[in-house]
């Protein structure tokens, strides 16, 4: 049972079906992308833990693969003890789905270095906390995906503002924000970990990332590191992830400032940013989820090439659209897309992603923004 349906969760799903299994889908909204690949659905609210003991009655799962934040934790906790396996383990879900907690863990019990950072439930303590962390800062909802609610505040009149857009986009029920200090940074990465059930953890190369408004808009294989840093990025990832136990994909999320490797944060799930797996190696970030929370065995991950991956947005809200530009988009050689299905659109909504492969990263990135950039979604006109 997929407790989340997006984009990510439906090649989860199809990389499930692949190996035989009948997969659940359940999000909060009807027509959810990986509703409509799997066995079955549901439509519940997965804050409400009377909706969740009914869905998980309902449909007597062998296992939870949570796939987003806004989650009732202490319920998988309950489904957990009663035997039910949860990917990759309730407490982990719980610690990685609250960046307090997350970060707690990494920088407090494990020593990991990190931004200075603090916390803050009200407008007057974020004031207050800005000041302390000093400008620029980043200010991110302790729970939210997708860098929804997240911002960089250059100076204190840009406070109010910001604490706003947190609100926003803040999930669960808990209003409070994480203040931590803009590291200027030359690179960030997201290196998947792959934590087996009866094997040695593997990671996936490094994947490159850009981000604007706090989420991704395009990531390219193999980012470009030192053989120091890479060693030190693993051996943090391997740290954090061995105290969350379970098993599959952990998208471990890194500031490359120098010489330094910096802890950002952790999704216990294929990353957004590893979508570029798609069209990069032969099993994708999906297919080595899929292997590792059934225990299946990964015996080499084969690379094709520099590959990159490119967002395709929304730009306002819709319920009635359809894209135009597929043709154009897949004439070029190495190339591929991807449309997720939403059944509606809003303003930077990730509606698909554009996929390329080249002889160098940087021509791989060219050609995937051509890519995503030939896909237009056109809006029905207004009566």
């Amino acid at each position: 049972m997929l407790l989340g349906a997006g984009e990510l969760g439906k090649e989860v799903t199809i990389a499930l079906k692949r190996l035989g299994k009948t997969v659940i889908a359940v999000d909060r909204y009807a027509g959810a992308p990986a509703m409509q690949v799997a066995d079955d659905f549901a439509v519940i609210n997965m804050l409400d833990a009377d909706e969740l003991e009914r869905v998980v009655g309902q449909f007597a799962p062998d296992m939870i693969v949570p796939e987003i934040e806004a989650i009732r934790t202490t319920k998988l906790a309950e489904f957990e003890e009663r035997g039910v396996v949860v990917i990759p383990t309730a407490e982990a879900t719980y610690l990685t789905m609250n960046r307090t907690a997350i970060r707690e863990v990494a920088s407090v019990e494990l020593g990991l270095r990190t931004a200075k950072y603090k916390y803050a439930s009200t407008l007057e303590e974020m004031t207050s906390v800005c000041a302390e962390i000093g400008f620029p800062n980043v200010v991110k909802p302790v729970m939210s995906s997708s860098g929804k609610g997240q911002s960089k505040i250059e100076n204190a009149d840009g406070v109010a503002t910001a604490w706003e857009y947190a609100c926003a986009g803040m999930r669960g029920d808990e209003q409070q924000v994480l203040v931590e200090e803009y590291i200027d940074f030359d690179l960030e990465i997201t290196l998947l970990t792959v934590k087996q059930r009866n094997s040695e953890t593997l990671f996936v190369d490094p994947i490159g990332h850009r981000q604007e408004r706090g989420d991704y808009q395009e990531s390219w294989i193999p980012a470009k590191m030192t053989e120091t840093q890479l060693d030190s990025a693993k051996d943090m990832a391997k740290k954090v992830t061995d105290r969350l136990g379970g098993a599959g994909v952990f998208g471990v999320e890194f500031f490359i400032a120098g010489d330094e490797v910096i802890f950002s944060e952790l999704s216990p799930r294929p990353h957004d940013t590893g979508m570029v797996t798609m069209i990069s190696q032969d099993l994708s970030e999906f297919d080595l989820h899929a292997r590792a929370i059934l225990g299946l065995p990964i015996p080499k991950i084969n690379y094709y090439g520099p590959s990159c991956s490119a967002v395709i947005l929304a730009d306002r809200e819709s319920e009635t659209f359809h894209f135009e530009g597929l043709e154009k988009a897949l004439s070029k050689e190495n190339t591929s897309i991807r449309i997720f299905g939403k059944p509606t659109t809003r303003k930077y909504r990730r509606m698909g992603v554009g996929l390329a492969r080249a002889e160098s990263t940087d021509k791989a990135r060219a050609l995937a923004k051509e890519v995503a950039d030939s896909v237009k979604i056109v809006y029905a006109k207004r009566v």
